[in-house]
């Protein structure tokens, strides 16, 4: 479909109450976005699945044992690429991902791509910026493994999360100068609201979690699994993902057993069966959804 605005330039003039290089500005980051949703709907080669690991643990440091989940995460990837699957892993503990500075709602709606808190290839940029974005937009599959942590996941799991925003709708800021400007944000967001499409990919606010499977692997000593899975299902689903059947697992050992005796029940041929079947239904997965642009599904483009 040709992308032909709703509106005259005059018009969004008036509406919006703003100059001529401002619109041009709007109407640029439509264009590039645009752009980007057709490049991202492409939907060949292998299937990429990218392990993340939100343990802090590491055989190499104080625990001087390897992360229970992380090495149940391995074992998925292992049978993915058995399976004919690229596999990549990130341990989230060996980058450097500052924290999310909750701007999202007082910028209207105008998180960016890249975080503009701390933009790519900037002095301010860490790993996040600068590299995890950039693994995430690789995988067509993303199985996140994180340990239960006072009932919850993992610190550096729900910080990851919490930078994922950025991808999650966002747009290049309208100034790049002055990105958490509220009043411009505000009229590039009405831009939005006037001209987006649902018909047009990327004509609006861009999802790019969308169509990209999720697997979930957590592990414990106590309960905890449940809202752990419960907190990622969600989020992860309102982000866009595929949630194909039978898409996580929890390894749980006993209370009525020491803490220092997990890794013999958590990584016993009982839980490494489940990643191996996980593995399986993840690719499989994958596969189903390579004959679907991930701009093929449908959501509310004017609205984030």
């Amino acid at each position: 479909m040709a992308d032909k605005l709703k509106h005259s330039d005059k018009e969004l003039l008036e509406k919006l109450q703003i100059d001529a290089k401002t619109l041009k500005r709007f109407k640029e980051i439509r264009t590039l976005t645009i752009k980007e949703a057709k490049m991202r709907g492409k939907t060949t080669g292998k299937i990429r699945v990218l392990g993340i690991s939100g343990s802090a643990r590491d055989e190499n440091g104080y625990a001087q044992q390897k992360s229970n989940s992380e090495e149940l995460l391995e074992s998925c990837l292992a049978d993915c690429k058995k399976m004919g699957a690229e596999t990549d892993i990130l341990m989230l503990r060996k980058f450097d991902i500052k924290p999310c500075r909750a701007c999202y709602s007082t910028t209207n709606t105008q998180c960016h791509f890249y975080c503009s808190c701390y933009p790519k290839g900037t002095k301010e940029a860490d790993d996040m910026s600068n590299i995890i974005y950039d693994k995430v937009l690789w995988a067509d599959v993303i199985i996140f493994a994180t340990p239960v942590n006072n009932f919850k996941m993992s610190t550096m799991m729900a910080s990851f999360i919490d930078r994922c925003i950025s991808l999650d709708g966002s747009l290049p800021p309208a100034n790049p100068l002055a990105p958490k400007d509220k009043e411009l944000n505000i009229k590039h967001t009405k831009f939005i609201e006037l001209t987006a499409d649902n018909d047009i990919p990327g004509s609006g606010f861009l999802r790019r979690f969308s169509g990209k499977t999720a697997g979930i692997i957590v592990t414990g000593h106590e309960e905890g699994a449940s809202m752990v899975i419960s907190s990622l299902f969600m989020t992860l689903s309102h982000f866009g993902m595929l949630m194909p059947p039978f898409n996580n697992m929890y390894a749980m050992s006993s209370i009525c057993v020491p803490t220092y005796t997990d890794k013999s029940h958590v990584t016993s041929s009982c839980f490494t069966d489940e990643a191996r079947i996980l593995a399986q239904n993840l690719v499989i997965a994958g596969k189903l959804a390579k004959n679907i642009k991930s701009t093929d599904w449908k959501n509310n483009y004017s609205s984030n």
